[in-house]
């Protein structure tokens, strides 16, 4: 069945998938937080890849196939902006409040009154607030003596890349409604070149044509704009259950020489999320009366793991994973159903009032229609 028709709506496995995806990264830093390096994940010695890389993907081919469905159906830069920030940066700013005010003065090595009045701690606290030019891993004299020391929330750092993909976009859609009547047309080619250059961009780092210094940025920015790209193509890509056993096929052969797996993974991982995402259907939907909790596990993971590593000694991964998914998930819950839903809830009031302050800017960037 073509793309368009399932995509209708919101009856699908986004927020399974997002679950799983927050549990496969705290699955992989359970490795490196226990025992003080990820290289022993299964995975990163038999493919050089680790499951959390594979989760972080997933996140960034859902997240630009979603937002880019927001921005088109929305047709209104404020109204996107304000969506993007308020799903981002609440939930973030109470996580970091915990951190800084209860966890880091708990296990600092520093007195109470060094810890708080030290540039680190004012530095870290700002920096990953607002996520634009990157985020800080340090506070003073925590988790010093962890197996993975001084990085108190090593996951913040897929936060930024994410912004810096949102601000593209953002940047694209204005940039293209300059041509008046053919914004959208101009817009869709853009986002498919993205598509197209980061594809020969990952596929050469993959056979060693381009620096793997690049490798991060590139990969992220791929996947993104694959998401971005599938939106736009929605109308002409069939999902069916012959191809999906098709792509699961040739990436199990391909697991026999890494170059090649790299590169088919690289092309099939979205397809997969896509099937997995619109076509089981029936019990498994009802996942989503609980709701998201994805996005509280991934901010919450990393300090509940490394405060687990400092209270327990010599923590085994598993017992790493099942005790951190246990205190990640309560806290996640919570953050979804008193934090996040709740500002997500204030969304169209929000929106109003920013409108109203920026009523100039809005009529030369809300016109046309997808």
């Amino acid at each position: 069945m073509k793309l368009i028709y399932l995509c209708i709506g919101k009856n699908n496995n986004f927020n399974l998938i997002r679950i799983i995806a927050a549990l496969a990264v705290l699955v992989t830093h359970s490795f490196a937080l226990s025992i003080g390096t990820g290289d022993v994940e299964p995975l990163k010695k038999s493919l050089d890849i680790t499951i959390g890389m594979i989760a972080i993907d997933v996140f960034f081919i859902t997240s630009g196939f979603l937002v880019t469905s927001s921005l088109m159906n929305r047709q209104n830069i404020i109204e996107f902006s304000c969506a993007r920030a308020l799903r981002i940066f609440p939930a973030l700013w109470i996580m970091l409040v915990i951190t800084v005010l209860f966890i880091g003065p708990y296990f600092s090595a520093n007195s109470l009154l060094s810890y708080l009045f030290d540039y680190k701690t004012r530095y870290y606290f700002v920096k990953c607030s607002t996520l634009f030019t990157g985020v800080s891993y340090e506070l003073p004299g925590v988790f010093n003596t962890n197996p993975y020391n001084n990085a108190v929330n090593g996951s913040l750092w897929t936060l930024p890349w994410e912004v810096r993909m949102y601000t593209i976009l953002a940047v694209t859609w204005i940039g293209a409604a300059c041509l008046g009547r053919f914004r959208d047309i101009a817009f869709r080619i853009l986002i498919i070149a993205y598509f197209i250059i980061s594809a020969i961009c990952v596929i050469a780092i993959d056979f060693g044509s381009l620096s793997t210094a690049y490798d991060t940025q590139f990969r992220l920015f791929f996947m993104f704009f694959t998401g971005s790209a599938i939106y736009i193509l929605r109308r002409i890509i069939h999902l069916s259950t012959s191809s999906f056993c098709f792509v699961i096929i040739i990436v199990a052969i391909s697991t026999i020489q890494k170059v090649f797996f790299h590169t088919i993974y690289h092309l099939s991982i979205a397809y997969i999320v896509f099937y997995l995402a619109y076509v089981p259907a029936g019990f498994i939907r009802k996942y989503n009366l609980i709701g998201d909790y994805s996005y509280g596990i991934y901010i919450y993971a990393f300090p509940v793991q490394q405060s687990l590593a400092a209270l327990i000694p010599g923590i085994s991964v598993l017992y790493m994973f099942m005790s951190s998914a246990a205190v990640t998930i309560l806290l996640a819950g919570i953050s979804w159903h008193a934090v996040e839903k709740r500002t997500l809830g204030l969304k169209e009031n929000f929106v109003s009032q920013i409108k109203s302050r920026l009523a100039i800017f809005v009529s030369p960037l809300s016109t046309g229609r997808d």
